[in-house]
């Protein structure tokens, strides 16, 4: 695995490159720097705070800087260097008991929830990989969508200048939809930037006062087309459209065009290389493959972990995730 994908899952090079010289210069409790060693190596984008959760009932707090079981196990000095060969000495590991824990560490079941967390969090990766790969398709065809209002002219019909913003309010509507339940608090997506801003980004690209400006219009909503700030789901009123039409169509058209410029440059914008959504599925993909990578390593270390049991929108998205892996192995 390269450095930077290391780094991108939150592997920390500087914590690394000192437990590494602790290893080498700390004779006096080697088997405690192989382990911190094993602890570096396989952090990732939340090892950090899952082996805080797991190990909560053996950490001591620093009364000076409240250090967690994290910082006990990435010290080698002192007493935090006995309280890290204590916790998880595998020097003497000879396998998995029939319950699927390593009971050659002094605590196997702190171990085993740290597994089952790991166990718990490729799932989750890969489920949310699904589903931001599939916010990356729908907002291409919003950016579509967008562009096709760039054709309305002042040739245009009334009644297709209305049905035109109708389909686009449509779509819209179809795409907060479609991604609500995911970003719902303690849902799937709830937590993830990269979803949360591109669905603030498209909002406020709709809610955009400036567009029509120069004709003395303040955006869509002075056609019409506004946003429930509960529901999030645009509305056009079309009552409100046609009395615009009538008295500032250039206004109407200009509007638009604009709207239709801005939108989809967002769009574009959110999908782009190195920005927020392609960047989330990189980093997904590689902290998959980490785990995917160590996963018979870790098992061995720390216990096999209770097996993740997706329900709902996670066991949907990871079905979802099984298949697109299917196709890309079946192409290559």
């Amino acid at each position: 695995m390269s450095v930077s994908a290391l780094t991108n899952i939150g592997f920390n090079f500087a914590q690394f490159n000192q437990n590494r010289a602790d290893a080498v210069t700390s004779g006096a409790n080697s088997s405690a720097a192989s382990l911190t060693l094993r602890v570096a190596t396989i952090q990732s984008q939340n090892f950090a705070s899952l082996l805080n959760a797991a190990f909560a009932g053996n950490s001591a707090k620093d009364s000076a800087n409240d250090a967690g079981i994290f910082d006990v196990l990435t010290s080698s000095t002192g007493s935090s260097s006995d309280a890290l060969g204590n916790v998880l000495d595998t020097s003497s590991s000879k396998g998995l008991s029939a319950s699927g824990r390593n009971t050659a560490l002094f605590d196997p079941e702190s171990a085993y929830r740290m597994m089952s967390v790991i166990n718990y969090d490729e799932v989750s990766y890969k489920a949310q990989f699904s589903e931001m790969s599939q916010m990356k398709s729908w907002l291409s065809e919003m950016q579509q969508d967008a562009q096709s209002l760039g054709g309305i002219s002042l040739t245009s019909s009334d009644d297709s200048i209305r049905a035109s913003l109708q389909t686009f309010t449509d779509e819209y509507n179809a795409w907060v939809k479609r991604f609500d339940a995911d970003m719902q608090s303690g849902s799937l997506l709830a937590d993830t930037q990269a979803a949360q801003v591109s669905r603030y980004e498209l909002e406020q690209s709709v809610e955009n006062m400036f567009n029509g400006a120069s004709d003395g219009l303040h955006g869509l909503r002075d056609l019409g087309l506004t946003i429930d700030p509960y529901s999030n789901l645009a509305t056009l009123d079309s009552a409100r459209l046609d009395a615009v039409l009538a008295s500032n169509k250039q206004g109407v058209v200009d509007t638009v065009q604009q709207f239709s410029a801005n939108f989809a440059k967002s769009a574009e914008l959110l999908n782009s290389d190195g920005n927020f959504i392609p960047k989330r599925l990189n980093n997904l993909s590689r902290a998959i493959a980490y785990i995917e990578d160590n996963k018979s390593s870790l098992q061995a270390e720390f216990g096999l972990g209770d097996a993740a049991k997706p329900s709902g929108l996670v066991a949907q998205a990871l079905a979802a995730y099984q298949q697109m892996s299917a196709k890309a192995d079946s192409s290559h």
